[in-house]
């Protein structure tokens, strides 16, 4: 094991994939010449050349369609957006053509394509640069989705995705590229299956179920927490489709209270999905309401004074477990 930046995780993660299969090649604005926007392609280019390492127009549609086109005649994209954000502008393309061409082909054409990139508000980005698509996309039959939160889990879940033969959007968290984590040696060669949560924390009090962006204010706020005895268990999805229902449930059947920490804002929300399953599976293991903690129902504010205090945060997830302890 050694510790390394998120952004090279994910580094690593393209060069062993891009490198075991030749049918695997990077496209996306400014990820050749100039070594990613966030630099996590930094060097692909001088290693593999710009027939795999492939800098595209600024016009999301159209390469998520070359994307789409090249998966299905057997290739593997990995196709970068610069945000999230910007893949609204691709959208017929990931929600109309990705996930129904298995279906509507009869079975002629699997689609083993990944998107990838910056998910979610990052710092002081306005509006439109500060989406959180999880939930959007997670409406899709027929797309995966996963959130790494960790260096560890953004290579593990990226080589997945790369080697799954359906659409996989892997959505990465901006503010943490240069989070430090321990990751296994090159040598290893590292896949977290998707849908597969993680336990950050054992408790047994109240269960938080996190993911992305909320998984360090989680564990935050379950610190916090242990000064006043209260003993929180902290549950990383790590993936939102599919989602590893049983590790949900066996977690809120220990500790019988849940909160739902998540980036997104709460009408149609992951946590509303995830509320309504534990109260339909396991109604009688719960001993107080579901609470959540998310964004609020606004469009993210320019101010930083305010756009915090839009954003979940350790304080709210602590108010949240009192209110139910």
């Amino acid at each position: 094991m050694r510790e390394i930046t998120y952004r090279q995780a994910l580094n690593e993660a393209l060069a062993e994939e891009i490198a075991r299969d030749p049918n695997v090649f990077l496209m996306g604005e400014e990820v050749a010449e100039y070594n990613g926007a966030y630099k996590v392609s930094q060097g692909l280019l001088d290693r593999f050349g710009p027939t795999r390492i492939i800098d595209t127009p600024i016009s999301e549609n159209g390469f998520a369609g070359l994307g789409i086109g090249a998966a299905m005649v057997g290739l593997r994209p990995i196709v970068e957006f610069m945000t999230f954000s910007f893949s609204l502008v691709a959208f017929d393309q990931i929600v109309n053509n990705a996930p129904n061409m298995l279906t509507m082909s009869g079975g002629q054409f699997n689609v083993p394509i990944t998107f990838r990139g910056p998910n979610g508000p990052a710092h002081q980005l306005g509006a439109t640069h500060s989406h959180a698509t999880e939930c959007l996309y997670a409406n899709v039959p027929g797309l995966k989705i996963c959130t790494p939160a960790t260096p560890r889990d953004a290579k593990g879940l990226l080589k997945a995705a790369v080697r799954d033969n359906n659409p996989v959007l892997v959505l990465e968290c901006e503010l943490f590229y240069s989070h430090k984590g321990m990751v296994e040696d090159e040598d290893v060669d590292l896949l977290i299956p998707l849908g597969e949560a993680e336990l950050k924390q054992e408790g047994s009090d109240v269960t938080i179920i996190c993911y992305a962006q909320t998984v360090p204010i989680a564990l935050a706020a379950a610190e916090n927490l242990a000064k006043e005895n209260i003993n929180a268990e902290v549950i990383d999805l790590r993936s939102i489709k599919p989602l590893d229902w049983p590790a949900v449930f066996k977690s809120v059947a220990k500790t019988h209270r849940v909160v739902i920490a998540e980036q997104d804002r709460p009408w149609c929300g992951i946590g509303s999905e995830i509320a309504y399953r534990i109260q339909q599976e396991i109604f009688d293991e719960l001993d107080a309401p579901i609470q959540r903690v998310s964004q609020e129902d606004v469009p993210m504010p320019y101010n930083e004074a305010l756009e915090q205090a839009v954003l979940p945060s350790a304080a709210k997830i602590v108010a949240a477990v009192k209110k139910i302890c």
